[in-house]
């Protein structure tokens, strides 16, 4: 009988994906959880994926002329209160100060003594605090557009919590503007989201859907919220960033008004936008497998390890000042418009090791080194896009000079990897009994990878919206980028011009 094939990470994909989720969090030393409930401690490596994704989201947002500024993380009780909408949306979420100074309690510890006059919300999202500062800002047409992102913490209560995914505080970017017409912020939406899709598309190696959320699935408050939908390898859909279109709402809740070139008074039409290190956990179950982490080159805190290999003090000398000026070469090189990234594993351990340590890492390239590899000016390749055992031996000089070639090889073949798996399990649906089968698992007791994406004629009303809980599905978006394909709701019969995605989704 032969062998199952051993792997770095127990349980497997198939076996348990959220718990091989876990797991590969914990092998690559991604994060942890922290004394706090529901938050968690991000560590260095994870650290550093999310810092690159920092790096390139803030320079795409400083292309299309946005600045960074940065307002309080609490928010007056007060400021919510006016936006109705808004505030019941986030209500149950919301993180809530009420007292100031702690003092000596009569059981010898300490008890929170001054209470506040107004309640303080700590942010959940920033509209409001972002709009009172906007409303001061604004006095004429000359004021407009404001352009403005921040990076930030935020809190919102979550009872079931998810490394990255949903954690009581995420770190993420928001982007609040503000317009002197609708056309302006509707351009400002639809940029940001596209900004978004070539993020992920590109540096990220995952494909996306663009389109726009029903109104049941829109932000609190907004006229039109998009998304891009990214598809996770247990075909489950994950909402990875959102574009706000907010109309007048908020700037007339909070008196953002300004006066027209015609001399008019007029309300300013506001947009929002954001993602999250929920990016972060999309990466990870987009790309990786049951040996752990794979990260795409564009966003690798490091781009190649190098691996010495030796048995004596006299090897070693010989070795390391191979790999020194190995490393010294690599560093020299650009890929993707920066040098590489490279670092040397010296430490005192096993080879298999420190090998396998930075294949759970997803370390793209990894360089193992021995006396053999000196004496024939060669060194020992091994690609995390393929199996650890598929190494091969290439001249050093060789190597140097293509490893540019060979991440964007990894880069690519990432992407083209996640977009086949998104295409054989994508499909058109035209019937409620072909819904539930695509969707219904073989084993309700340990339900296996099942469904995908489905494109579905639904109508948006609130009756499709409980049908669709009934049968524990949700509705993503409306793609921009379809063909307009009409025919009738599934569950209504009215027309419809376009087919929805329905999904499974985090």
């Amino acid at each position: 009988m032969a062998k199952a094939p051993k792997n770095a990470i127990s349980p497997t994909r198939e076996a348990d994906y959220p718990e091989w989720y876990q797991q590969v969090i914990k092998a690559a030393d991604l994060a942890e959880v922290s004394p706090v409930r529901g938050c968690m401690v991000i560590k260095p490596w994870g650290w550093g994926i999310w810092e690159n994704m920092q790096k390139v989201l803030d320079g795409m947002f400083k292309d299309t002329g946005h600045e960074n500024a940065y307002f309080p993380l609490f928010i007056p009780m007060s400021f919510l209160e006016k936006e109705a909408e808004h505030v019941e949306g986030f209500a149950k979420e919301c993180a809530v100060v009420t007292h100031h100074r702690l003092e000596p309690g009569p059981d010898g510890g300490l008890v929170p003594a001054g209470k506040l006059d107004e309640p303080l919300i700590v942010r959940p999202t920033s509209e409001t605090i972002i709009g009172a500062m906007y409303a001061k800002w604004v006095q004429s047409y000359r004021d407009l557009p404001i352009l403005i992102n921040q990076w930030a913490n935020v809190v919102r209560w979550e009872l079931r919590t998810r490394m990255f995914l949903r954690t009581a505080e995420f770190l993420w970017q928001e982007g609040h503007t503000a317009h002197a017409t609708k056309e302006e912020a509707l351009f400002e939406t639809r940029q940001m989201l596209d900004v978004y899709a070539d993020f992920a598309e590109n540096y990220m190696a995952m494909p996306v859907i663009k389109g726009e959320k029903p109104s049941w699935e829109r932000f609190p408050g907004a006229d039109m919220t998009v998304s891009i939908e990214a598809m996770m390898q247990d075909r489950k859909a994950l909402q990875a960033g959102t574009s706000h279109f907010l109309g007048q709402n908020f700037s007339k809740a909070q008196e953002i008004k300004f006066q027209s070139a015609e001399g008019t008074e007029e309300f300013a039409w506001t947009t929002s936008w954001g993602v999250s290190t929920r990016l972060v956990g999309g990466l990870i179950m987009t790309h990786s497998d049951d040996d752990g982490l794979v990260v795409p080159p564009r966003l690798a805190p490091k781009h190649i390890v190098i691996l010495p290999i030796y048995r004596s003090d006299e090897e070693k000398a010989t070795v390391l000042a191979f790999c020194d000026e190995l490393e010294a070469k690599l560093k020299a090189q650009s890929y993707d418009g920066a040098p590489v990234r490279v670092m040397m594993d010296d430490r005192d351990l096993r080879g298999g090791e420190k090998t396998w340590y930075h294949i759970k890492r997803g370390v793209p390239v990894r360089v193992e080194v021995g006396p053999r590899d000196v004496a024939s000016g060669s060194v020992f390749v091994g690609r995390r896009d393929q199996t650890p055992k598929d190494k091969q031996g290439i001249p050093v000089d060789q190597f140097v000079a293509g490893i540019a070639d060979m991440l964007s090889e990894i880069q690519d073949g990432l992407f083209e990897k996640a977009k086949k798996l998104r295409e054989d399990n994508t499909r058109k649906v035209d019937s409620i009994d072909e819904l539930k089968k695509w969707f219904t698992p073989k084993s309700d007791d340990k339900p296996e990878i099942h469904g995908g994406f489905a494109y579905v004629h639904c109508a948006d009303v609130k009756e499709v919206e409980e049908e669709l809980k009934k049968l524990k599905l949700t509705a993503r978006c409306i793609p921009v980028d379809g063909d307009d394909e009409p025919g009738k709701c599934l569950f209504t019969g009215q027309d419809v011009a376009r087919r929805m995605v329905i999904a499974k989704a985090y």
